[in-house]
């Protein structure tokens, strides 16, 4: 039988991630980068081994993967090298593409301080920025060489945290496996994860089983961990190979209520409830809520927990010491919105800028969700890359919008908008004439986000004061891991965007996450409203709405105040008041 070489998913994306920096540095034509990094993107999210699709002849089935991909594939599969990186990283050396990872940074400034300097790794460019070499470069000078600093120091405070868009699927595939094992009854998420942080830092699990040494061996021996960093009877810790790390408890089943809670933190949440369960005389740990005289009380489920101390249950979103346990003593917790009651999508992108879908497709897509509302939204002009839309071609999109709304009938009912561009000056793509025209404006930065505090807070100030703006999209425009947001005066944004009634985005996207919770609750007490969207490009993006339903749980806002959760008629007279306004 064939030596092959059987590299991961995770393996295989690095590889076409790092074919696809590498070549954006050298000057390769965008839509080659382009096809790597899909290639790339779909190889991390198979739910399938792609060495087992390569053996069944299926690679091309493999979306972004074609003939020239896969051939690559099969090389590295059945030679352990690919001679296409191994040239390319003797044209452009690998260490360049850690700096792509630096904010504002792009290919080609990094091709010229390469080019022109020698730099190849950030500390020489650090050290190239702090002696003023970088000024004396073509189309630098002290303001850009000063953005180059900041933007360093900026990718120095990432944590090694992991955003939770890559940790949540993950998550689910552990506890499919751990519920395959025999005697384990019940595999839950824990920890930051299971409160709908952001980010994370492990993956922490809790299961349920008599017995714990079975489930612990299997999980320590899963084929992808590659170091076990602590096992235990009731607790252990692994790292898999493609860098997650995630932590086992495993209690029995009649306490595994308090197992859980205690798991799920946060700390200072736990703490809290301590005091609160010593004032009662109980002690409250991992195992059981127990009484000075050695007496246990076991809960086998969460809510007992919170009962035995005279509380509701806490939702694990409010669980950060923010006045949870006062209000659920005061029986003042809010009814925290739920995915079920998202009725409308307000921001999605189809072929005519970005899109994947076709307007019918995105359409089909969103109905056979259970939508009522789908806005179709794609960029404005001025945004190059996404080949966004020009006036003239906005009015033959919104004929063709008309024509699917005839082929869909009542099924779903389709809304012409559009994600118009806030330019540096905070001017728009579009006049306020064609602005009007659209049944629903989202305005939106992409670009210029290190603008000084004060301009780029005015940027957003001048948006909010005009009429014909709507929503204001993903407000910061972070983007996770490697985009810090906007450093903008937050108070005066939310009192402005207050002022004008526009509604700001929650961008349920897992690489944005934006608005985050604390601005978003702090909107919402205001009287504020907010949109919850998918920003779909995709099918599947209209599947992670339920990150961004958490984000809003973690604010502590109820449906009330997110527009999508309105019947169509109660929206449509929103919208027709303000355009009438």
């Amino acid at each position: 039988m064939a030596n092959f070489h059987r590299f991961s998913n995770r393996q295989l994306a690095q590889i076409f991630e790092q074919i696809a920096d590498l070549s954006e540095i050298k000057g390769e034509v965008i839509y080659k980068v382009l096809a790597y990094r899909r290639a790339a993107e779909s190889l991390a999210e198979l739910n399938r081994e792609a060495f087992d699709i390569w053996q069944s002849g299926k690679l091309t089935e493999i979306p972004g993967v074609g003939k020239a991909i896969a051939e690559k594939i099969e090389e590295l599969f059945t030679t352990g090298r690919l001679g296409f990186l191994e040239k390319l990283t003797a044209e452009v050396p690998p260490s360049l593409a850690e700096l792509l990872a630096v904010p504002d940074l792009g290919p080609k400034k990094i091709a010229l301080f390469w080019k022109e300097l020698g730099i190849t790794t950030l500390a020489e460019l650090e050290e190239a920025a702090r002696t003023g070499k970088l000024r004396t470069l073509p189309g630098m000078g002290e303001k850009s060489e000063a953005r180059v600093l900041a933007g360093i120091e900026a990718y120095k405070r990432r944590s090694e945290r992991i955003p939770i868009g890559r940790a949540y699927p993950f998550a689910q595939r552990l506890i499919a496996r751990l519920q395959a094992i025999p005697g384990v009854q019940r595999v839950e998420m824990a920890g930051s994860l299971r409160r709908g942080r952001s980010t994370v830092g492990d993956i922490d699990l809790l299961a349920a089983a008599a017995d714990s040494s079975s489930v612990m061996e299997a999980f320590l021996s899963d084929p992808e961990v590659v170091r076990v960093t602590a096992s235990g009877e009731t607790k252990s810790s692994v790292e898999y190979s493609h860098g997650l790390r995630a932590q086992l408890w495993v209690h029995p089943p009649e306490r595994f209520g308090t197992a859980w809670q205690y798991a799920t933190g946060s700390k200072e949440h736990n703490v809290r409830l301590r005091e609160l369960a010593l004032k009662q005389g109980w002690s409250l740990s991992e195992h059981a809520l127990s009484r000075k005289d050695g007496s246990e009380v076991l809960c086998s489920q969460e809510e007992e927990v919170y009962a035995a101390l005279g509380l509701p249950w806490i939702p694990p979103e409010l669980r950060e010491d923010r006045g949870e346990i006062q209000a659920a003593l005061e029986g003042k917790l809010p009814r925290l919105i739920q995915l079920s009651e998202i009725r409308s999508e307000l921001h999605a992108h189809t072929t005519w800028s970005d899109g994947k879908l076709t307007i019918a497709e995105l359409a089909e897509a969103a109905r056979k969700r259970g939508l009522e509302v789908l806005v179709i939204s794609d960029h404005s002009a001025s945004l190059a890359i996404t080949g966004g839309l020009t006036a003239e071609a906005a009015l033959e999109q919104r004929r063709e919008i008309q024509r699917v709304q005839e082929q869909l009938g009542d099924s779903i009912r389709l809304l012409h908008g559009i994600e118009v561009e806030i330019r540096a000056d905070g001017s728009l793509d579009f006049p306020d004439e064609v602005l009007a025209g659209f049944d629903l404006v989202t305005a939106s930065m992409h670009t210029a986000l290190r603008q000084p505090r004060q301009q780029v807070t005015e940027r957003l100030l001048k948006v909010l004061r005009n009429p014909h703006v709507d929503i204001l999209g993903h407000p910061t425009g972070r983007m996770f891991p490697n985009r810090e947001g906007a450093d903008l005066d937050m108070e005066a944004v939310l009192r402005a965007a207050r002022e004008h009634n526009v509604v700001l985005e929650i961008n349920a996207h897992p690489s944005r996450l934006d608005l985050d919770d604390l601005y978003a609750r702090r909107y919402a007490e205001m009287g504020g409203l907010l949109a919850i969207n998918t920003d779909a490009h995709a099918e599947s993006d209209f599947d992670l709405l339920h990150f961004g339903v958490t984000i809003a749980r973690r604010a502590w806002v109820e449906a009330e105040s997110v527009i999508n959760t309105w019947p169509l008629a109660r929206l449509l007279a929103w919208l027709g008041a303000r355009h009438k306004g």
